[in-house]
């Protein structure tokens, strides 16, 4: 029987080719030292700038980002029923360059304990991949006085890549609220005008882009020239704000309900409603339980996990990031909190009310930097 360290390289490659997670990848790299030296440790790489231009003609520089978010756990031959997972987003900045970003905002994690590892070796743990958010950025500072013109988008990214990464698509929401496009070989980004009210969301799911605009009527986005828009479902309407969000394979739309704060320009997030696509009937269906299910709303993107992945949570639950303006209204001044909300009691509050929910983000588990894992 032939030794799997000495497999032949392009069997090696097929077979990295077909995974779809960058993580998946390198675990594959880190099986031993042939498959390492055989297989490339990026297959398919983000495309690294983007020179848009915007309606005045000056040409901004912007880059692309991906964040991973993962679910980190004990191998199998080490776990316990007392011992629960830990929810991390991945951030490259530069190849075999990363930090921990926290999974619902984009702020890196500060005062780490000190012994908490400079460098991280994932094969020491148990991996899944349960989502990616992709942000574009300024390359430069904005010249003063010209933010209306450079700040072409509100923030949501949906892209999709093909071959060998060269080929991509990047759809966003733009601050007029309508969709645009931006691909391979364009200059510009592409306005699509078929949007009679604002978008509040778009995803990349099941290999389409679906949009969702303030009423909870949906589209799905054929990339073209034109693009086009097909109704994949009709509006609803009663909440303050749409996200769509994958969940076991399904697509879901929550339903933000917001009230008045302390202050004027406050809103805070009061109630929430889930519906599932019904892409036959083209409708949303209300659903009355989650199930063993965790909805994760953050800044940037939205996913899911089993709530059994973490020891003390219970499912049907909603973890969501929950921003205050000050009164003067600046944007600079705002800032971010997590909280939860329970679908089936309609309890919400601050994470940190909830101890043994907040230990899924906040703080490490000391396995995490604890070389004895055997001995925990």
């Amino acid at each position: 029987m032939a030794r799997w360290s000495q497999l032949p390289k392009d069997l090696l490659l097929l077979i990295a080719q077909r995974l779809n997670s960058h993580f998946d990848l390198l675990c594959l790299r880190s099986v031993c030292s042939s498959w390492h030296a055989c297989v490339p440790s990026r297959l398919h790489p983000l495309p690294s700038r983007f020179p848009i231009l915007p309606t005045n003609g000056t040409s901004w520089g912007l880059y692309l980002s991906r964040r991973t978010i993962l679910c980190l756990g004990l191998p199998e031959s080490h776990c316990q029923p007392t011992i629960s997972s830990w929810l991390i987003k991945v951030e490259e900045d530069v190849p075999d360059m990363a930090h921990l970003v926290n999974p619902l905002s984009t702020f890196q994690f500060k005062h780490l304990p000190p012994n908490f590892p400079k460098t991280f070796d994932f094969s020491r743990f148990r991996v899944s991949e349960l989502g990616q958010e992709y942000v574009l950025q300024y390359m430069n500072h904005r010249p003063s006085g010209e933010a209306d013109e450079g700040s072409l988008h509100k923030g949501k990214v949906a892209f999709s890549s093909t071959g060998n990464g060269e080929d991509f698509v990047m759809i966003t929401i733009h601050v007029s609220g309508k969709l645009a496009m931006f691909r391979h070989g364009n200059k510009r980004l592409i306005l699509i005008n078929d949007t009679p009210s604002p978008c509040d969301d778009l995803i990349f799911f099941n290999g389409e882009f679906y949009a969702i605009d303030n009423t909870g009527r949906t589209v799905v986005v054929a990339i073209g020239s034109p693009p086009v828009l097909s109704l994949i479902a009709d509006s609803v309407f009663g909440g303050d704000k749409k996200s769509l969000v994958e969940s076991n394979g399904e697509l879901l739309m929550v339903d933000t309900y917001f009230g008045q704060g302390i202050h004027r320009r406050m809103k805070r997030a009061v109630r929430f409603k889930v519906f599932k696509l019904d892409q036959i009937g083209h409708m949303w269906v209300e659903v009355e339980s989650l199930g063993n299910r965790i909805l994760f709303l953050g800044e940037k993107s939205t996913f899911s996990a089993v709530a059994s992945e973490f020891c003390g949570c219970e499912g049907n639950c909603i973890y969501y990031t929950n921003t205050f303006f000050c009164p003067n209204g600046q944007g600079d001044n705002a800032y971010t909190a997590i909280d939860i909300f329970n679908l089936e009691n309609g309890n919400m509050g601050p994470l940190l009310s909830f101890p043994d929910y907040s230990k899924v983000i906040w703080p490490p588990p000391a396995w995490v930097y604890t070389d004895n894992i055997g001995g925990i």
